[in-house]
């Protein structure tokens, strides 16, 4: 796998950069369908370059929408496979760079990392739509695997991976009791994950950690339900399905002052930083 050298890390970022700037926009299936739709084409695009892309389908408010998937077949093709996703969709008014550009470009650069270096299991990449009128995507995506009876090894939500902070008290929490063990500096990245994830979370961290993304990660039981905002994004329905799921995220409103308004923008995101997120991630999904 590829190690984090200046070479690597400074090619990732220019992958990062060019994806974000096509994704840049208010991206709001309602108010801005135009860019809504053109961003659709851009992940159907890119994902088109590492594998053949299927639509999921769903109704919402009398309209059709569309889950975008590609598969990426594994060494090991009997193992349950990971499901790597992140949505696409924004709040009317916000460009969404953080939420959630930062997440799907980190995705389609996942994407073509792993298609070049095949991966011990087989991983299924989705972009969900609908995630900010209540995780419309992930919940019909989650349904139909537990419908279809599939095993899922492992799915990873990529949900805003772009702001960080060294500012003392930049980082907030659900919790103040968290505050105890957790530092009050937003420069790390999160895990959250429900009960089946804890050996996979350790495992992560340590990849990303030797990718020079410092991060932590926090355990939840019950569905996260009481730490409600644990639950704020597309592996929240994997959870309810029974399934292995862990949310990667910058901590969103607990720690971007930008969340949900017209300055969530490129300018505000460290891109070195995704880029080792990137690489640590591309190592832990590559060793399986």
């Amino acid at each position: 796998m590829l190690e984090a050298v200046p070479e690597i890390v400074s090619e990732i970022v220019q992958t990062l950069t060019a994806h974000l700037q096509s994704l840049g926009g208010p991206r709001d299936p309602f108010l801005a369908s135009g860019a809504h739709q053109l961003t659709q084409h851009y992940i159907r695009s890119q994902l088109g370059l590492w594998g053949t892309v299927s639509a999921q389908s769903f109704e919402s408010r009398g309209q059709e929408y569309y889950n975008w998937q590609m598969s990426i077949p594994g060494q090991q093709p009997h193992l349950a496979p990971f499901l790597v996703g992140a949505h696409y969709d924004t709040v009317p008014g916000s460009p969404g760079a953080d939420d959630n550009a930062s997440g799907v470009a980190v995705m389609l650069a996942l994407a073509k990392l792993l298609s070049q270096q095949r991966p011990k299991r087989s991983i299924h990449f989705v972009a969900f739509d609908l995630e900010e009128y209540g995780l419309v995507g992930s919940t019909i995506c989650a349904q139909s695997w537990r419908q279809a009876h599939k095993p899922l090894h492992l799915m990873l939500s990529l949900e805003m991976l772009g702001y960080f902070s060294s500012a003392p008290g930049s980082q907030q929490y659900p919790l103040d009791v968290l505050s105890r063990f957790y530092p009050d500096a937003g420069n790390f990245i999160a895990l959250i994950g429900n009960e089946k994830t804890l050996a996979k979370m350790m495992a992560l961290k340590r990849q990303l950690k030797q990718a020079g993304a410092p991060c932590q990660w926090l355990p939840v039981v019950n569905g996260g339900k009481q730490i409600p905002p644990t639950r704020y994004s597309d592996h929240a329905p994997f959870w309810d399905m029974g399934y292995a799921a862990m949310m990667v995220t910058d901590t969103a409103h607990l720690r971007n002052p930008y969340y949900h308004t017209a300055s969530d923008t490129i300018e505000t995101l460290n891109l070195e930083r995704m880029a080792s997120i990137t690489l640590g991630l591309a190592a832990y999904l590559q060793a399986g």
